[in-house]
């Protein structure tokens, strides 16, 4: 029996350590508080949140620190508090059960269990008081203690509905292997509902949806048409230029509640910037700009200065999962400005900064101003004076109360930072960013590697938290991939290949897909045949379309056939769904990754002008499907390869379908070369 008290006092996660102190007797996840509910014969409480989350403060604030609400909870119900970032493998379940249910998703996610953790209701946030047509919570914990003490029909029909549900879902949908019509068809219908105003896509609230953005912007690589390319760059601009940009700080909030990027909800998350930075260095490759170029290095400032973790003993430093939207106790605290303040700071200056982003007196989101960018570029030296401008009221800010950060280290949302890193640094000739990336990417792996070649989730003071899952290998081979082609280093190709080889041994599906969790994983509830598995990306790539990647990028790196069936085989395995074409733009890259990628196999020694200039055309091309294969000594290329044999140097050679061009040696017309369409 577990002490009635509260627990999470022992944890380590910054969002349940939120929780320490409420009077409500919280069990972290695990199956000491599941044996528990079994043996008391009580309906699990399971709360779902992450640190940054406002709503999910809203409801602590209002409903877990209140001693009424929290003695219902603590007499009718074993309550379990859980991170959804440190156990992203459990959120996912719950909120597909949320959606079996017809119930819009979100969080704090709300859901009553039996004791074997089957769920039976749910919702995300429930008011102290009746309003919105929503019930209050206290009436939900009554509501849903009574019908669970009598009986009532309504638990054992809808587990027996929801369980089987989940089983549904956890399974695969094969199909054939995406062709290139069914890549036109998605993007068609992508395109459809963008917003051709505002960017992105339309309606409220607006999130930037990376992962549709990246696979419209390869698409249209392959295909040669402008339309899916003006989205990304449309959809970039606005953002760049909105409230949901930190203007004075750099990066980008996770998404605005309006439709013109206006008004965010104020956290920020790694994973979004990240993706948002890979598209940033794409879309600059493709058409130079300055203010491409200025959010680019924000971004990662925000990210060097604001975002590092902690640091190993090496010297090597890791990047945090968040910041928060709250700071003393209200969302937006710290970004907003009213007009007085602003005058205050920048004297005679002011005038012309409130022109610039949108400061008025009335302010622009209740009585005040978010700053957004609301004027075309000035001349230099306007532009400069606003800049100074800028460093003075993020100088002003620093002094203010900041908002929560959530230190923890999490792989896969690293791997798609370094990944970013990686492509922004050759794009904008920045060695200093490749290095971070490297330092970020021997963090992960010195701290968070297992002894069986698998990575671990999450970290943080020092104690690994949560076990790995499929996004934590696939996103880490793919950043290893991604530093091996800008480095030429051989020892990130062999830390790729061991990853994946860890992930076959441990992930692996029947069909050739793969399962969120290891096949060691002990905490899973209900049942394996709700192992969670799938295809369909969400705010992140999906696991199974990021190791198909990593597994397209191995075989045109080495030529081994091996690679390539089991790409294919993980391609197979989802395309016969309904959501073959909307739910999983990352699965269609990785397609077309697979039979369209070119490999630039550059010969010669590095330290070769020639080489160099060849390598750095490869590198910060717009298109995600041209890879760099540098081969110092021709010789050793493997013999599966095409290029094995070219002995030219230095050179390069494209080589597409299993087949290479003639050796080039002129970077412009490589350049003209690596043009798909």
């Amino acid at each position: 029996m577990l002490a009635p008290e509260n627990l999470l006092r022992h944890q380590t996660s910054p969002y349940l350590l939120q929780h320490a102190d409420n009077p409500v007797h919280w069990r972290p996840w695990g199956p000491e508080a599941l044996a528990e509910a079994e043996t008391d014969k009580k309906p699990i409480l399971l709360s779902i949140g992450y640190a940054a989350c406002h709503w999910c403060h809203v409801m602590a604030h209002e409903s877990f620190e209140d001693a009424e609400t929290a003695a219902l909870m603590n007499t009718h119900f074993v309550n379990i508090k859980l991170d959804r970032e440190e156990r992203p493998d459990i959120d996912q379940i719950y909120m597909s059960a949320l959606h079996a249910m017809g119930e819009d998703g979100g969080w704090p996610l709300t859901m009553f269990l039996t004791p074997d953790g089957t769920p039976f209701w749910g919702g995300t946030y429930f008011p102290p008081e009746p309003k919105w047509g929503r019930p209050s919570f206290r009436q939900v914990l009554l509501g849903v203690s009574d019908s669970w003490q009598t009986g009532h029909e309504m638990v054992a029909k809808n587990t027996a509905k929801i369980r089987a549900t989940l089983v549904a879902i956890a399974q695969s949908t094969p199909g054939n292997l995406p062709a290139p019509t069914l890549l036109d068809d998605a993007a068609e219908t992508f395109l459809r509902v963008t917003d051709p105003i505002q960017g992105g896509l339309r309606g409220t609230p607006k999130f930037p949806n990376p992962p549709i953005f990246r696979f419209l912007w390869q698409n249209a690589q392959r295909t040669g048409d402008t339309a899916g390319k003006a989205a990304t760059h449309l959809l970039l601009q606005r953002m760049a230029n909105g409230g949901i940009y930190d203007h004075l700080g750099g990066g980008f909030a996770r998404y605005s509640t309006d439709g013109e990027w206006l008004v965010p909800h104020f956290e920020k998350m790694l994973y979004d910037n990240a993706q948002l930075l890979d598209l940033i260095a794409l879309a600059y490759a493709d058409r130079p700009d300055p203010l491409t170029a200025i959010r680019a290095a924000e971004i990662i400032g925000w990210l060097d200065r604001d975002m590092s973790a902690a640091t190993d003993p090496a010297g090597n430093t890791a990047f945090a999962a968040s910041e928060d939207a709250d700071s003393e106790g209200e969302e937006g605290k710290f970004y907003v400005w009213a007009s007085s303040e602003i005058s205050s700071v920048l004297g005679a200056d002011a005038a012309t900064f409130t022109t610039a982003y949108d400061v008025t007196q009335a302010g622009n989101w209740e009585g005040k101003n978010i700053l957004r960018r609301i004027t075309s570029p000035g001349t230099p030296a306007e532009e400069a004076a606003l800049d100074q401008s800028r460093l003075k009221l993020f100088a002003a800010r620093a002094t203010r109360e900041r908002p929560g950060r959530d230190d923890k280290v999490l792989a896969d949302w690293n791997g798609l930072t370094i990944t970013a890193l990686a492509r922004a640094a050759a794009v904008f000739a920045q060695p200093a960013w490749l290095a971070r990336a490297e330092s970020a990417f021997d963090f992960v792996t010195a701290q968070l590697g297992a002894h069986d070649g698998r990575i671990h989730h999450a970290w943080r003071l020092g104690r690994i938290t949560a076990a790995g899952l499929l996004d934590d290998q696939a996103a880490m081979a793919r950043a290893a991939l991604a530093l091996h082609m800008a480095t030429g280093n051989p020892a990130r190709l062999t830390q790729a290949i061991h990853i994946a080889e860890a992930t076959l041994k441990n992930f692996a599906a029947p069909d050739g897909s793969f399962f969120t969790t290891a096949a060691d994983a002990t905490d899973i509830p209900i049942g394996p045949e709700i192992r969670p598995r799938t295809g369909t990306d969400n705010a992140t790539p999906s696991g199974n379309a990021m190791l198909a990647e990593v597994f397209a990028i191995l075989f045109h790196l080495t030529g081994d056939a091996i690679w390539r069936v089991r790409a294919e085989s993980i391609l197979r395995a989802f395309t016969g769904g309904k959501d073959a074409q909307s739910g999983m733009p990352t699965l269609l890259c990785a397609a077309d990754l697979l039979a369209e990628a070119a490999t630039v196999v550059v010969t010669g020694p590095e330290a070769d002008p020639c080489v160099r200039a060849l390598c750095q055309i490869a590198l910060a091309t717009p298109d995600p499907t041209i890879l760099l294969l540098r081969a110092p000594d021709p010789a050793a290329i493997q013999a599966g390869h095409p290029a094995h044999g070219k002995a030219d140097a230095p050179a390069a050679y494209v080589c597409r379908a299993g087949v290479c061009s003639l050796p080039l040696r002129d970077p412009a017309g490589l350049r003209n070369s690596l043009r798909r369409a």
